[in-house]
């Protein structure tokens, strides 16, 4: 009896907030020894690994069986539409909160650049050729997948999100003789929920690996030339989340402060490990079970890892402002009114590019005359300020999940309340 209470005492958050704590103290520890990196590295990168194993079959699964459930394109399309109008509403606010954030706290005013170290941001240049080289158009057109095989293999959630909805409609419409293909991806659903509850299991020791690496390889001390700008990053995130979240939430009839506690595990792992989709598999089940139907939950959750960053977009007005302050470069409010008409473009079209945020702001900078090179004087810290715009990413899409449900006249409200006091007691 005893022992049971105490494994319930030490539950998943404090195992992986113990994972971190431990992997800061090993990190300082060894700060500056590359061999480290050898023995840390892999138990981060095989956590990684797992998450990403998983992901995909779970999107696909429960987008088909969600989408059979609903089985009207009518609907899809009118939650399509509401749902890339409520997430460009709310990018488009997270981008002049960041504006604001700048022009207040002034966090590149007075940075001596000489004293700052060079990071090598070539792999971002590279992809942001490749990013510039397409129009905003064909961001649309590369939906549409050649090869769904091709598009599974590498990740392209937009892609795999188009079949996965054409495909569940398709269950739908045959009748019957879809009932075999809609049990068969029912019982692929269930069982990838299965398997990521025994990858969580795992998820302190990731965290450990990740964050030992980080911290050896930068230290704290790399945080203390550009301490204004990871203070208004953490500020800015705060207050966005307790500010515009909280009023979303309390304009659609729920709470902020329940879904955190709903997703306090996850919450702390996307902050720890600094990937969004560490928290996708369970922020997809903990929201069904919140009372948001599995249709609106596997639609709008995936859409909005590419369309719904808050995070994201936030930090990157953050940072051009504080390079251009760096500079010494004045932005009058045409300027910053430019700059934020570019962001709410570029911020939406580079679904599934590695490190997004700094090829965004290297695809944005050069159009408002700020120069790109400052980006190598952040890209150091960039992992600490990751973190926190992770958080921000996954706490601003489970309450699009629910703003849908809500607005569609579909949110269970006392499968809600039901799954919130549980989530009480068991705490």
């Amino acid at each position: 009896m005893k022992r049971g209470i105490m494994m319930k005492k030490f539950g998943l958050a404090f195992q992986i907030l113990f994972g971190l704590l431990l992997g800061i103290i090993v990190g300082a520890i060894f700060y500056g020894n590359p061999t480290i990196e050898s023995y840390l590295k892999p138990a981060g990168d095989i956590f990684i690994r797992l998450i990403k194993m998983i992901v995909v079959p779970i999107v696909v699964s429960s987008l088909i069986v969600g989408v059979a459930g609903v089985g009207d394109i009518k609907k899809l399309g009118r939650l399509g539409g509401k749902t890339l109008l409520y997430f460009e509403i709310v990018t488009t606010i997270a981008i002049i909160f960041g504006l604001v954030i700048a022009n207040v706290f002034h966090p590149g005013a007075g940075v001596d650049m000489a004293g700052l170290a060079k990071s090598d941001i070539t792999k971002y240049v590279e992809a942001t050729k490749t990013v510039t080289s397409h129009s905003f158009a064909d961001t649309f057109v590369n939906i549409v997948p050649n090869n769904i095989f091709q598009s599974l293999a590498a990740g392209d959630m937009l892609a795999i999100i188009f079949f996965s909805v054409l495909f569940g409609l398709g269950v739908a419409a045959i009748g019957d003789k879809g009932k075999p293909v809609l049990s068969f991806f029912q019982g692929v659903a269930e069982s990838m929920f299965w398997v990521t509850n025994q990858i969580m299991k795992f998820a302190p020791i990731g965290v450990f690996g990740l964050i030992g690496v980080t911290v050896s390889k930068f230290g704290v001390g790399s945080l203390l030339p550009l301490g204004k700008l990871v203070i208004a990053v953490y500020v800015g995130m705060f207050l966005f989340v307790v500010i515009v979240l909280g009023l979303i939430a309390k304009l659609c009839g729920t709470s902020l402060w329940a879904i955190i506690r709903i997703l306090k595990d996850e919450l702390i792992l996307a902050y720890s490990t600094a990937s969004s989709e560490t928290a996708l598999p369970k922020m997809m089940e903990k929201m069904e079970k919140f009372g948001v139907p599995k249709a609106i939950t596997s639609f709008v959750v995936p859409i909005g890892y590419s369309f719904n960053l808050d995070g994201s977009t936030l930090y990157q007005a953050i940072a051009a402002l504080f390079i251009a302050q760096m500079y010494g470069i004045h932005m009058s409010i045409s300027s910053q009114i430019m700059l934020m008409l570019v962001l709410m473009l570029t911020s939406k079209g580079i679904a599934g590019v590695p490190g997004a945020s700094f090829v965004v702001l290297l695809a944005t900078l050069g159009s408002v005359g700020i120069p790109l090179e400052g980006l190598a004087f952040i890209a150091g810290i960039d992992r600490i300020l990751d973190m926190a715009r992770t958080v921000v990413n996954v706490i601003g899409n489970s309450m699009a999940a629910v703003v849908m449900a809500k607005w569609e006249g579909q949110y269970d409200k006392s499968k809600g309340k039901q799954y919130l006091e549980s989530v009480k007691k068991a705490a």
